[in-house]
């Protein structure tokens, strides 16, 4: 039996002699690397944290301490070792174990984490509540993988830094942040610095100093703290933390099980805020993702001898690879396009620009409100910025979408990835909101593509659009057309809609993904007898007026449909003005949509299907509005 049979929880780490926990280790890790090969899913963060996972189960009372992981990628080997081993070939797939933590999976997940650099203010609330109460446990953040880029953190540490409440930051720092080189110095003030005897001369130490003779105890003291902060300055990055309030630690090895255990053991022994940092590997012990840590982030099923991907069936290529290369061809005739991103070159295909045109490139880091703001600045100078950033992420810029880009009428290109249903991601990523937040915005232009074509079609029009903000969305999917280069599509006509099929029994008004399965329904329901007018609604708003009063005035029976949520949405937008236009006409309306809530992780299509967005469900509605005006008809002539 191996040793990793022998540990489901925590509590059987701190039962182990601790010449084991190598061994555990290696094996928790060789666990990690089968299932994400088999499998697929996030990658190189868990391979890096797996030490620093075990010596933190070990020292601190977990689930009874709090671990607070930032985002949820860096936290299998967290799921591994706190009862949920036997279910991580289930990750990311449908009712199978949440790809990010839940605080309703297990009681060891003490915060919900799906975006960056939540940990430390949330596990500093927890610290104060823990005060309020008079409780009495530890509470510790775990940061990293580029999550220190991001402004959150920096507010929190500012926050809790000057108070005197105990509370621990763990920076695992794998090359996404700051990086100084672990040896020998850095190893001796380390234990240093962390060892109670050190400590505790240290406080004697201070209070002597203050009660010196103010004349004298003063400048021994101003001397003492110059010299400290100038080897701290000299030899570690801790000077920044140390401003902020926080006792630094490290820089720690973190693949060094023994120093990692002395270190912690140490730490919890001491009060206040305290900021330890931690040295990890990417990727470490699988030699290419330590190669190349970017690209093995996350994985698709692979062979974990070869690395080599297992093979897919061939077919079209992604919204994004679609976008990311005809950006670049448009910038290529355009030289005051330029490309932002929020640390997701690869998942948003702007790579591709930044090898085209590295000038005009600019990912700004987990920081998507300065991304906005900076585009914005970047607009006033007639330059026409491209901001590409997942739908869910965009939500953390939308105070600068409203107040520094629409208020001022900027023309400012949002490219909204992953909208809709993102699949095995689940709700922290699906784009469920992006169509009601973007409607709200005075002066935004919304679209959405019906496929790949249009889409740049629509990006060429949003890249010519000079009043005001522009935004278009697409999904985390294979394109359903072949797409030519974006230099010979035809902009798509400012406010336009496009009428794909007329009937006469109901209307359905679609947006961009559900326009082809509603083209694929009415066809279901013509062979039903019951004939619909589709109409691609490519632009939300400002929306075609003339189209609209056209084929508004000719139904009575009205079915919108959309990817994103119905409360607020385009549907919940198209009844106000239908029902305005049409003032007191007898009118059936029904809107399809994402329901008023998360939406869990699985495949897209059987999510979708289960949503009664697909073609046979896009029917279903259609024939239940149908049948459903006609018995209420009969009803009234009968009265």
């Amino acid at each position: 039996m191996s040793l990793l049979d022998q540990v489901r929880f925590p509590a059987d780490i701190r039962a182990l002699p601790r010449e084991q926990l190598r061994q555990l280790a290696d094996e928790v890790r060789d666990r990690h690397i089968d299932v994400v090969a088999q499998k697929g899913g996030h990658f190189g963060a868990s391979l890096g944290v797996v030490e620093l996972t075990v010596a933190l189960h070990r020292v601190y009372d977990t689930p009874r301490d709090q671990l607070v992981w930032d985002t949820g990628h860096q936290a299998y080997i967290h799921k591994i070792l706190t009862g949920r081993n036997e279910q991580l070939p289930t990750i990311r797939t449908r009712g199978g174990l949440a790809p990010f933590l839940r605080r309703d999976e297990s009681e060891y997940d003490a915060f919900g984490a799906g975006h960056a650099a939540t940990s430390i203010s949330a596990a500093w609330g927890m610290a104060v509540g823990r005060d309020l109460k008079g409780a009495d446990f530890d509470v510790v953040a775990i940061i990293g993988d580029g999550s220190m880029g991001c402004g959150l953190a920096y507010e929190a540490l500012n926050n809790a830094g000057h108070k005197s409440n105990d509370f621990t930051v763990v920076l695992n720092d794998n090359d996404m942040s700051i990086g100084p080189a672990v040896g020998a110095l850095n190893k001796y003030l380390t234990s240093m610095v962390t060892n109670p005897a050190y400590n505790k001369v240290r406080d004697v130490v201070k209070d002597v100093l203050h009660r010196a003779p103010r004349s004298l105890g003063h400048l021994m003291e101003e001397v003492a703290g110059k010299l400290e902060d100038g080897v701290k300055h000299m030899l570690t990055p801790g000077m920044l933390f140390e401003a902020l309030g926080f006792r630094y630690i490290g820089p720690v090895d973190g693949h060094d099980l023994d120093e990692l255990v002395d270190t912690f053991s140490r730490v919890r022994q001491m009060s206040g805020p305290i900021l330890v940092h931690v040295l990890t590997q990417k990727g470490k012990g699988f030699h290419l993702a330590e190669d190349d840590p970017w690209t093995w982030h996350a994985a698709s099923p692979f062979d974990k001898i070869s690395g080599a991907a297992h093979a897919k069936k061939a077919g079209r290529p992604r919204y994004q690879k679609v976008f990311g290369k005809g950006l670049v061809e448009l910038a290529d005739e355009d030289p005051r396009i330029v490309a932002i991103t929020a640390a997701m070159p690869d998942g948003t295909s702007t790579d591709l620009f930044s090898r085209a045109h590295a000038d005009r490139y600019f990912d700004v880091g987990i920081a998507e409100g300065h991304g906005v703001t900076f585009a914005a600045g970047l607009a006033t100078q007639g330059i026409k910025p491209v901001v590409a950033i997942y739908s869910t992420f965009l939500q953390r810029g939308y105070d600068n979408i409203v107040h520094d880009v629409a208020l001022q009428d900027l023309p400012v290109v949002f490219g909204m990835d992953r909208a809709g249903i993102a699949g095995a991601d689940g709700p922290t990523h699906n784009g469920a909101f992006d169509i009601a937040y973007m409607l709200a915005v005075p002066n935004m232009t919304v679209t959405a593509g019906k496929n790949g074509t249009e889409t740049l079609a629509l990006l060429r029009a949003g890249l010519q659009h000079e009043e005001g903000p522009f935004c278009l969305r697409w999904p985390r999917d294979s394109v359903p057309d072949e797409v030519p280069s974006a230099l010979t599509i035809e902009p798509t006509p400012h406010a336009s809609w496009e009428v794909l099929r007329r009937g006469s029994d109901l209307c359905i008004l679609a947006v961009g993904t559900m326009v082809l399965p509603a083209i694929d329904a009415a066809q279901e329901l013509a062979a039903r007898g019951i004939e619909a007018t589709v109409v691609n609604c490519r632009y939300l708003k400002p929306y075609d007026r003339a189209v609209f009063e056209e084929v508004v005035s000719a139904h009575d029976r009205i079915l919108t449909i959309e990817e994103g949520t119905v409360t607020n949405g385009f549907g919940a937008f198209m009844t106000r003005e239908i029902t305005a236009f049409r003032r007191g006409a007898a009118l059936h309306i029904e809107t399809l949509g994402l329901p008023d809530d998360f939406i869990e992780h699985g495949g897209r299509g059987e999510l979708l299907a289960d949503l009664g967005l697909d073609a046979a469900g896009i029917a279903r509605s259609a024939r239940a509005l149908t049948d459903g005006a006609a018995t209420g008809r009969s009803a009234r002539e009968t009265a």
